[in-house]
């Protein structure tokens, strides 16, 4: 099975639609699929539902999606650092499910592991868990949350071999090899490609068995969300 595509707009082909569940790793700009991102904006695909973890900031990232419109629901923990994103929800244009970052970690994992459910005790007797069934085990409350899956996963990968198999580097790695997991269909992008045997078994997170497409990126922007400077100490 070829896996390796020319670009990204012809590694989506054919899997994109309206009204499509998406995941979409990275946190903050870190280990975002960006050029993935790019294509779906480009696509016009409409009415999307997206989990990730946050969306981005104006102009970049999820960010992209946003501005023209093509989100319809977050699934996420945090939103902040992305005015579009507070525009639109206030304007009730813009559904969000806000999850615990722990609790969203878990349910995206508990969906690649074919789980359907769990209990946890975080949230449990607050407005995260109206709706939502409780349940006490040994004397404490406990609220069930239901295991994450995607029609598509986007994830950004270090390096990778034309078989699939994905390494992740440092704090890039975040939501994207659970993310690897939970989509019905993963499309990856990486910024190194490997002949098949190069990679080090050892340090493959992620199999190539959770990966149909992926796309080997030319160039990589690495930015920075937030810059902080700090004065020098005297001499």
């Amino acid at each position: 099975m070829e896996k390796l595509y020319p670009d990204a707009r012809t590694a989506l082909a054919g899997l994109l639609r309206d009204g499509m569940t998406i995941m979409s790793g990275g946190f903050g700009l870190c280990g975002i699929p960006a050029s993935l991102i790019e294509a779906i904006r480009e696509s016009g695909v409409r009415d999307l539902t997206i989990i990730s973890n946050n969306a981005g900031i104006d102009g970049v990232g999820l960010g992209l999606l946003l501005e023209t419109r093509q989100v319809r629901k977050m699934v996420s923990s945090y939103v902040g650092e992305n005015k579009t994103f507070m525009a639109q929800y206030l304007a009730g244009e813009l559904e969000i499910e806000f999850n615990p970052q722990g609790t969203l970690a878990e349910r995206i994992r508990a969906g690649g592991a074919g789980i359907a459910a769990f209990y946890t005790r975080t949230g449990a007797g607050t407005i995260v868990a109206e709706g939502k069934e409780q349940r006490e085990f040994d004397g404490k409350l406990h609220v069930m949350e239901r295991g994450l899956t995607a029609d598509l996963a986007l994830v950004h990968a270090w390096r990778g071999d034309p078989e699939g198999n994905l390494v992740y580097r440092k704090t890039a790695r975040n939501f994207n090899p659970p993310m690897a997991t939970a989509g019905r269909i993963t499309v990856a992008e990486v910024e190194e490609l490997v002949a098949p045997g190069e990679l080090d078994p050892d340090r493959i997170v992620t199999p190539g068995i959770y990966v149909q497409r992926m796309v080997k990126l030319e160039r990589v922007e690495k930015r920075i969300e937030q810059r902080t400077t700090r004065a020098r100490a005297a001499a």
